[in-house]
This record gives structure tokens, sequence and C-alpha cells, in this order.
């Protein structure tokens, strides 16, 4: 199955408040990643925006087998190999006017760094749900795949972006609330 696909234009929904209804009912904290806990409940909070899945991306290497793991990378050179199981954020935008600017702003995370986050549709997430779109942090070589490994140096910087991802994406949010 297609999972990266580039985005598509927001077309009408009009079980759009249903649909965020139950999603968000069957969300709890438990069951978001720690460290993103907060931005997702911003996310969750606009009435024009939902999210649907969501990791704050893991690093595994010899010596760290948790797939949960939080840590950050550790100042060594014994480390040669890491798998990184990808950082995003799965959500759907109402076809709205605050929607749109959401939308418009959410694009403009990949700035970032272009050569390493995508904003993208997952043409799985939009056959369940439309206006559904994925920031995500993730190699542009490897932007098809939710797994990747690479050397220890370009973990590192992997894991800078993802952290300034994050922060930036919660920037934002918080804008909109205001």
């Amino acid at each position: 199955m297609k999972t990266f696909t580039n985005p598509k234009a927001l077309v009408e929904n009009l079980h759009y408040q249903e649909q965020r209804q139950k999603s968000l009912a069957g969300l709890s904290d438990d069951m978001i990643d720690v460290p993103i806990v907060k931005l997702i409940n911003f996310f969750n909070k606009l009435p024009y925006c939902f999210t649907m899945q969501s990791c704050y991306g893991h690093f595994l290497y010899n010596g760290q087998k948790d797939p949960y793991n939080f840590r950050p990378l550790p100042a060594t050179n014994t480390i040669a190999r890491v798998e990184y199981k990808i950082s995003y954020i799965a959500f759907c935008i109402e076809n709205s006017d605050s929607g749109r600017c959401l939308l418009e702003a959410l694009k403009k995370i990949v700035v970032i760094d272009p050569e390493n986050i995508q904003f993208c549709c997952a043409e799985w997430f939009w056959k369940r749900q439309v206006n559904s779109y994925v920031l995500q942090v993730e190699p542009d070589r490897f932007k098809q795949e939710d797994r990747a490994k690479f050397d220890y140096k370009e973990a590192l910087n992997i894991e800078k972006i993802r952290n300034e991802f994050f922060i930036q994406i919660e920037k934002l949010l918080q804008k909109q609330q205001d």
C-alpha cells in the first residue's frame, strides 16, 4: 500500500464534527508518547483539527532495544548504526477558513529542514479519513518507510531536527490558540 503521497486539496466533509468527536473520544494521554502529550492535546483543542496518530520517534541501537525509548542518543563513539522509528503526526483538518489557515501554517514546518521533514498525505489515512495529512521527520530517501537504518552521525542530526520540529509545531499551535 502506498504511504507517502503529495498533499491533496481539502475537500468537503459533511461528517467532520462527528468524525472528530469519535476520534477524540477514543484517545487518552496514555496512548500518546510522553514527550508529545502536550503537543497532541494542543492540536486536539482546536475545533478545526484533530490528530489520528503520532509517534515521537525512537532510536534503537546496540544496547538500546526498547522500541519506545525516549532518551536522547548517548554521546559516544561506540555506536555504528541506528534504527530509527519515524517521528510523525497524522491529523485531519476541517475544510473551513480556520482549517485552511492551519494547513498553510503546518506546510511551512518543512522549512526547518526540507531534506528531512515532509508534509504529505498518506493514502491509507486518506481512505479512512478525508482531509488527513502527515508531518514527518525522516530522511527524504526513506520517506516511504516508517523505519530507517543509518549511521550514528546521521542519527544525531535527525534527533536534533526531530526536537526542533516538535518545538516549532508547539509554537505554531500556541499562536493558533491565542
